[in-house]
């Protein structure tokens, strides 16, 4: 039973992802979730108490595989503090360059939306970005110990470099082409010049 509890939740919150990559939150109504993931309205509410704990719910969801994919990147061996830094934004690059209708990154589609409708929501992806900006500082701090970039301070840096990418997919999306991508990738490698 546990199992397929499990497996249900899961499988509500891909789905859910998917929509809601390609629409937006709000845009999403409770009806649509439901007939997308093939579940009754007692199964969603089961697992999740309102549309707001779903949100918060996938956010959370998306962090744990966001972040996990994140280590792998960060923590690749055999490659320098910097280089592994420019292996993940480049990364980034290329993924996010598409242009598809689906944002990929959850952080840029919702952000804006979510901040001011829903607290939980909006802790929960200041949090993970938090997370994500820990672990980006901590490789540039590997990269000053490693010798492969100058003497930065490591969080400061990180945020600087995560806003950046951010922003510049932001505008990618506005503009629905990927030179803010491009111009984030020239001025990160700027900013890590060995």
């Amino acid at each position: 039973m546990t199992t397929r509890h499990t497996d249900t939740r899961q499988h509500i919150l891909c789905t859910g992802k998917q929509i809601i990559a390609a629409k937006g939150f709000s845009s999403v109504g409770l009806a649509e979730l439901l007939q997308a993931s093939e579940v009754p309205k007692g199964s969603f509410y089961h697992y999740f108490k309102s549309k707001e704990r779903f949100g918060q719910a996938l956010l959370e969801d998306y962090f744990t595989d966001y972040l996990a994919q994140l280590d792998t990147l960060l923590q690749t061996p055999g490659l320098s503090g910097r280089d592994r830094l420019l292996r993940y934004f480049e990364q980034w690059r290329t993924t996010q360059a598409d242009e598809c209708g689906e944002q990929k990154c959850l952080v840029v589609k919702l952000s804006a939306e979510v901040s001011d409708l829903s607290e939980a929501m909006r802790l929960t992806l200041r949090d993970g970005t938090e997370r994500v900006i820990a672990r980006l500082a901590q490789c540039v701090a590997d990269a000053i110990e490693d010798g492969s970039l100058a003497t930065f301070e490591p969080l400061p840096t990180a945020r600087t470099l995560y806003s950046l990418w951010l922003g510049a997919n932001l505008l990618a999306k506005l503009h629905r082409n990927a030179e803010p991508l491009e111009q984030a990738w020239t001025a990160s490698l700027r900013l890590l010049a060995d």
